[in-house]
């Protein structure tokens, strides 16, 4: 399994709706994606380490897919409106990695 994440730096004074991108980013992205995608979440920053500090990001969205290469090739199509939308709730640049999961549950 892999997982993409999509993380979003606080920087002060930037803008982040995290209502447009919870309901209408999130939803498109994971319906071009289709069956490459199993499921996605979505972290919204509060703090970060130190009392009164701000989060290091102001959020954050992963991808969990079978297959880096899978992912690769359904975003492939769509990458052009996907980053389109990028400014609809945001001016920030947003920061990808790609990762293999190498414990996904630590309950089982």
């Amino acid at each position: 399994m892999f997982k993409v994440n999509v993380m979003y730096p606080y920087t002060e004074g930037a803008r982040f709706d995290h209502t447009y991108y919870r309901d209408r980013h999130m939803p498109m992205v994971k319906a071009r994606l289709g069956n490459a995608c199993a499921y996605y979440t979505i972290e919204k920053g509060l703090a970060g380490g130190a009392p009164g500090a701000p989060p290091a990001f102001v959020a954050m969205c992963a991808f969990i897919c079978d297959s880096a290469e899978g992912y690769e090739a359904a975003i492939q199509e769509h990458r052009a409106e996907i980053l389109g939308d990028i400014t609809n709730y945001t001016d920030i640049v947003p920061v990808l990695q790609i990762s293999e999961i190498v414990v996904e549950r630590s309950d089982r």
